[in-house]
């Protein structure tokens, strides 16, 4: 094109990103003309140029040099015809819709973590952002988003924060949540329902330092806090949260982090602007209870200009786990704090600026890559899928998390807990109101499992919608699948996890389907084995190794390690009654673990997590017969006290992977699969993510990255499966 009128679109998430003063600097820097605005689509922007040189020029840059929030997915430019105006101006945004996205809360910047480390205005402020970091999603109440529809509404502007909310060339330019000391939220400390006076970090660093408790008020909800390095501290904090051995996650700034953990490699993750909590491995100095049993520590951060001012006032390393009574959401109110954490903590660090919606804190591993739960920083940001009606996946009932579909963009929402407690499932039914109306979804489908007692399958059925059931497994496949935009053939899906129900009405759970998000074909699972009690057996793992060891003949072994009312689950199982069988390869976890004496399950996947933190890698394999473990098991019956526990770990997942590794290769070298893909929260597993993939190679592997692998990607997948029903017609 000539160099005349140039009309241009941008999609993306260009909004609350600082997109439009970035334009209208990068105009000017190309000599261009025109005008810049927000509309329901994205950016609209009209330019004149001396040259198309200058305009092409600028039409790169709008990629390239785009502002750190933004991701720009799409550039649009046609000519245009109309007159020019004298310079380059930022015009009032046109129009209403929420095709264009919200922004995820970021992490402070460095330019105003400096602010308030140093000189000035804002020295210590403790609510200091820009338009490249902040609160977003968790103050936002409607759309569009401006300061009106935010928690930030209440706070007037004072003259200094409106001239640089005003200026184009300030990084503050329309920043929703400016503040100052003079204007914005202020920090208290407070004991027994009344503010303490004094400096408030200073209060809370006391009661830490002296091995108390504090609730820390974050971005989308509370934290409590307690001092990482102090094991009574970590006593008293699992005694009154009654959580019994769960790892905690722990905060503190970079060099602080090093000093307990491994964080070489995960430092670009850290200080992300989403700031998750790192799984990477421990160095062993900090006290067992932090993390009991484990050999890996969830690290972070500080997300927030508090949060930066406490650990540097502390000085070391602060447990940072989410404020919530167990089983229930994270408390997000003050007053809410106050009725339910007082009986934890012993003082709040306080503040006045209101929570719109909860968000826990995301947790992602850093090797192999992925996103374990996505949660603050991550939610509500898009990813392309090749899909391009509307759904509205529900997911299931462990990690609840739901899913929108719009236009080849899918919003995977925020984690939600278990659903069910009463608290949780309302949260869920809060969700699909919220996402449904900022994604602006009129879906044609809604997606649940097949289980029908699950709340989400309920709630699937009572939106007078067409409802498309997924089966579980079949839905961790599509959502991996999504994930890597697959449009080939067949995919060999390796998915194990823990339980979903069969189409057979049986219990699944290690599973080696053929297929791809229409449909799929269940070509191999783990041979199936009762589970005597039913759930009371993924409570118990000893159940489980007392039936994988008498299916393997090793029932004398099992008399010997297991107390419990052994010949009574023997006869559930002959029976069938009460003992459902089950191909779940979570289970095959747990069975292993109770042999070798780990079998403590205080919280879900407890055993298998110490499994796979004993595992040495990379050694021979057990032997497996096809899929079925007996083989596996009769080897360990002979290792059990004469080989270290480690190795036994260590065996156990090299054999699983490369028993499901040999039969998914087998589709693929017969021309049946054209692709292997891993799914299921069993690969949540970093052991056993490494050997399948080490087992598979020379073959395309596709896994998750950005999307959980286990529960919390489920209604990606169900999405994905009801839309590709959909277009089938």
């Amino acid at each position: 094109m000539g160099a005349g009128g140039w009309r241009i679109r941008v999609r993306g998430q260009v909004q609350g990103v600082g997109f439009r003063p970035f334009v209208w600097a990068l105009a000017r820097e190309f000599g261009l003309r025109g005008r810049v605005w927000n509309d329901p689509e994205g950016v609209g922007i009209e330019a004149w140029g001396p040259t198309s040189t200058a305009l092409e020029g600028f039409v790169a840059g709008l990629t390239a040099r785009a502002p750190g929030l933004a991701r720009v997915d799409a550039v649009e430019v046609e000519a245009f015809d109309g007159a020019a105006p004298e310079g380059f101006e930022i015009a009032e945004s046109r129009g209403r819709g929420a095709e264009t996205r919200v922004v995820p809360d970021a992490a402070t910047c460095p330019d105003c973590l400096a602010e308030v480390l140093g000189p000035g205005r804002r020295a210590g402020y403790a609510f200091t952002n820009c338009t490249h970091c902040g609160p977003r999603f968790s103050i936002l109440k409607g759309l569009p988003y401006d300061r009106g529809q935010t928690t930030m509404a209440e706070f007037g502007l004072c003259p200094d924060c409106a001239a640089e909310y005003r200026d184009p060339s300030d990084r503050r330019f329309h920043a929703q949540p400016i503040a100052c000391p003079a204007c914005g939220p202020r920090l208290w400390f407070e004991t027994g329902g009344a503010e303490v006076p004094g400096d408030p970090l200073a209060l809370a660093v006391g009661v830490l330092r002296a091995g108390g408790v504090v609730a820390v008020k974050g971005l989308g909800g509370f934290h409590l806090a307690c001092d990482a390095g102090n094991a009574a501290a970590l006593a008293l904090l699992r005694e009154r949260k009654r959580r019994v051995s769960k790892p905690f996650a722990v905060m503190g700034s970079l060099e602080a982090l090093g000093a307990v953990a491994e964080v070489a490699g995960a430092e670009g993750l850290l200080r992300s602007a989403a700031a998750p909590v790192v799984l990477v491995p421990s160095r062993g100095v900090l006290p067992e209870g932090v993390a009991p049993g484990m050999v890996t520590l969830g690290v972070m951060l500080p997300a927030t200009p508090l949060h930066h001012l406490l650990v540097a006032a502390f000085g070391g390393v602060l447990v940072m786990t989410s404020g919530n009574l167990s089983g229930e959401p994270q408390v997000i109110h003050n007053d809410e704090a106050r009725e339910k954490l007082s009986p934890f903590v012993d003082g709040f660090l306080m503040h006045d600026r209101d929570i719109a919606r909860r968000l826990d804190d995301g947790v992602e591993r850093a090797s192999p890559p992925m996103v374990l739960r996505r949660g603050r920083g991550r939610v509500p940001g898009v990813f392309p899928v090749p899909f391009q009606g509307q759904a509205l996946g529900l997911g299931g009932q462990m990690k609840g998390a739901i899913c929108a579909v719009k236009k080849g963009q899918a919003l995977l929402g925020h984690h939600l807990g278990d659903l069910d407690g009463v608290l949780n499932a309302a949260e869920f039914h809060r969700a699909i109101a919220d996402y449904t109306a900022l994604f602006d979804l009129k879906p044609q489908v809604v997606a649940c499992d097949l289980h029908p007692d699950f709340t989400a399958t309920r709630a699937a059925e009572a939106m007078g919608l067409p409802v498309e059931r997924v089966q579980h497994h079949h839905a961790h496949l599509a959502a991996c699948l999504a994930e890597n935009q697959w449009q080939g053939g067949k995919v060999a899906g390796i998915v194990l996890d823990g339980t979903g129900l069969g189409e057979d009405g049986t219990i699944w759970g290690g599973e080696l389907l053929l297929g791809d998000c229409l449909g799929y074909e269940r070509v191999g699972s783990l041979t199936p084995a009762p589970l005597p009690g039913g759930d009371r057996a993924a409570r118990e793992p000893w159940r489980n190794a007392l039936m994988r060891l008498d299916m393997a003949g090793q029932g004398d072994l099992a008399d010997r390690l297991f107390d419990g009312p052994v010949e009574t689950l023997r006869a559930m199982a002959s029976k069938r009654v009460n003992a459902p069988l089950s191909s779940s390869a979570g289970r095959l976890f747990d069975a292993v673990a109770a042999c070798l004496g780990i079998g403590t399950q205080s919280y879900e996947g407890e055993a298998a997590m110490r499994l796979e933190a004993l595992a040495v890698e990379g050694l021979e394999p057990y032997p497996f017969d096809g899929l079925d473990p007996a083989p596996m098991f009769r080897e360990i019956a002979r290792d059990l006290g004469r080989v270290p526990p480690g190795v036994i770990a260590g065996r156990f997942h090299e054999g699983l992977a490369l028993a499901f590794a040999r039969v998914a290769r087998a589709l693929v070298e017969e021309g049946r699969a054209e692709a292997v893909a891993l799914s299921g929260g069993c690969l949540q597993n970093a052991v056993l993510h490494r050997a399948l993939v080490r087992h598979l190679g020379g073959v395309t592997v596709l896994t998750h990255a950005q999307t959980p692998c286990g529960d919390g990607g489920l209604a990606l997948g169900q999405a994905v499966v009801a839309l590709a029903r959909l277009e089938r017609g």
